[in-house]
């Protein structure tokens, strides 16, 4: 079936007429939804810097356990990441509830959309955290045959730009701050940096004895999960800069383009279900019409 010209400007004509008809009662219904949305989202929002906070905490208990050698502080850290991994179910399912009930579209639905991969690091920054504790305890059952004990500044300077990388990625993300998101990403380079420093320092020590070699190894682990957690909080900056530093905008006859294609598919499904369920073959011939109008308007947006 084709669709003359003239048949799109009279459904075009008749959505504008539906659009100027919605009466005042109707808009402040959508206005009270629009504020329920907004609550919700500031909810989500909440729990991301909470989610944070649980990692932050996770980091330093483990750096500080490292260092120490102190076990019980390390088994402390690692239930830690039982609470990270609660926090992460918690906000998927919020941000699930939010993409069934309120229907985003735009830069809302790429809002949750970001939160959702978010969380995912988080969670692996959580998981590293809890091996570095693992590694802790693992090392202080070891008897390792060494002679200095390994210096150690290094993995302390790691753990505290790590720990500033994960906030800030959350902040960042949260506070729509693109400078915090630009310091974040460079920010990967300098812990990179301390990783291959404390590499070169550990295969001075196994050159100097090889007795040195298992704890090196193991040594050699922990930092490669405080350069991981860098590398998480990196990635969670660069969602935040993509997430809010696109200026692209609709131009006013976009948004009517859209309106008349949201007006067609909502037509087009209705429709659809009826001549479906009242098996009427007459009214599902008007879908083709629609689908053509759908299709037309898509291309001028």
């Amino acid at each position: 079936m084709i669709l003359r010209a003239g048949s799109v400007m009279t459904y075009r004509k008749k959505c504008r007429n539906v659009e100027q008809s919605i009466t005042g009662k109707e808009r402040g219904k959508w206005k009270i939804m629009r504020n329920r949305f907004d609550r919700q989202l500031q909810v989500l929002n909440d729990e991301l810097i909470e989610m944070g906070s649980l990692i932050e905490q996770a980091i330093e208990m483990a750096c500080s356990a490292l260092v120490r050698q102190d076990v019980e502080k390390a088994q402390k850290a690692i239930s830690f990441d039982e609470e990270i991994d609660h926090q992460e179910r918690d906000i998927e399912s919020l941000c699930m509830k939010l993409l069934l009930q309120q229907q985003p579209v735009a830069k809302d639905l790429r809002l949750i959309s970001a939160a959702l991969k978010m969380i995912t690091d988080m969670e692996r920054i959580g998981d590293h955290a809890s091996d570095i504790s693992e590694m802790t305890i693992l090392m202080a059952d070891a008897a390792y045959e060494t002679g200095d004990p390994i210096n150690l500044d290094l993995i302390k300077e790691m753990a505290k730009e790590t720990t500033d990388m994960v906030i800030k990625s959350v902040d960042a993300f949260v506070q729509k701050d693109m400078d915090m998101a630009h310091w974040v990403i460079k920010e990967d380079d300098v812990v990179d940096d301390l990783f291959n420093q404390f590499k070169q320092q550990l295969i001075k020590k196994i050159n100097e004895n090889v007795k040195n070699g298992e704890q090196a190894t193991d040594m050699l682990m922990v930092a490669k999960y405080f350069e991981r957690i860098g590398d998480h909080a990196s990635y969670i900056a660069h969602m935040a800069n993509e997430m809010h530093d696109n200026h692209t905008e609709f131009s006013q006859a976009a948004w009517d383009e859209l309106n008349i294609v949201m007006e067609a598919v909502r037509e087009e499904i209705n429709v659809t279900c009826n001549a479906f369920m009242k098996d009427d073959k007459e009214a599902a011939q008007r879908v083709a019409p629609l689908g053509a109008v759908i299709t037309l308007s898509l291309i001028h947006i």
